[in-house]
């Protein structure tokens, strides 16, 4: 049986990037549904994804891009639940390594290869950073995290935290069974951190990843990323 795959795409003024990654996803082959959660875009986002040819649902909440996901979850039918960044795209063969993830029954979840746009030293320095951080474990949003409904309902879903959510969700996943970093790559863009330069976007991930291991509150983490970052 090969499984119905929901994507589910958190949204905040998404105007610019949205139609493109809703095209892409149209543009793969395998049983998909679309489900764009939008956390209040004061930008025409929510009308370009309702009038959008590859009709996604489309649902709408304001409360943080956690909450998002978990509505957008609730909205859906799917047996393999797959989270998509507005500016990231998959590789042609995504449904295919989902699949084979769904048939293997030891796998509860996992993420996609990731390559960061540009192809010049600040996307290769991020890239490479990603590779050396999923060997421990740790991913976060951008590369696609995918989960078995079962398991992300036994969960608790999404932890409605205003900063760290996903990389939660990605801890909590490698404690319940193994996970599966799927080949591609998936490509995401480095379009918020280029100003920052590789070692400052570095430094701030992984001190925000150290705060959040000693316990340091998730408001205040969200206060001190956004100094840093």
């Amino acid at each position: 049986m090969r499984p119905l795959v929901s994507i589910v795409v958190p949204t905040l003024n998404e105007a610019a990037t949205l139609p493109g990654l809703l095209a892409h996803l149209g543009g793969l082959m395998g049983r998909f549904e679309l489900v764009v959660a939008d956390g209040g875009s004061t930008d025409a986002t929510v009308a370009l994804a309702r009038s959008h040819h590859v009709a996604p649902r489309v649902v709408e909440l304001v409360g943080g891009r956690a909450a998002q996901l978990n509505l957008g979850v609730a909205a859906s039918c799917g047996e393999l639940l797959l989270f998509v960044h507005a500016d990231s795209r998959l590789p042609a063969n995504a449904y295919r390594s989902l699949a084979a993830a769904w048939g293997d029954g030891e796998v509860v979840g996992g993420n996609f290869r990731l390559r960061f746009q540009g192809g010049d030293a600040f996307a290769r320095g991020l890239g490479a950073y990603y590779r050396l951080s999923r060997r421990l474990g740790i991913y976060y949003g951008d590369s696609s995290i995918f989960v078995r409904r079962e398991v992300f309902e036994r969960l608790g879903g999404f932890r409605e935290l205003p900063i760290m959510d996903d990389y939660d969700l990605a801890r909590r996943l490698e404690r319940a069974g193994r996970t599966a970093c799927l080949p591609g790559p998936a490509l995401t863009s480095a379009r918020r951190w280029r100003r920052a330069g590789v070692a400052r976007t570095v430094g701030s991930w992984v001190l925000i990843q150290c705060l959040y291991w000693i316990g340091v509150p998730s408001g205040r983490l969200a206060r001190i990323y956004r100094r840093v970052r």
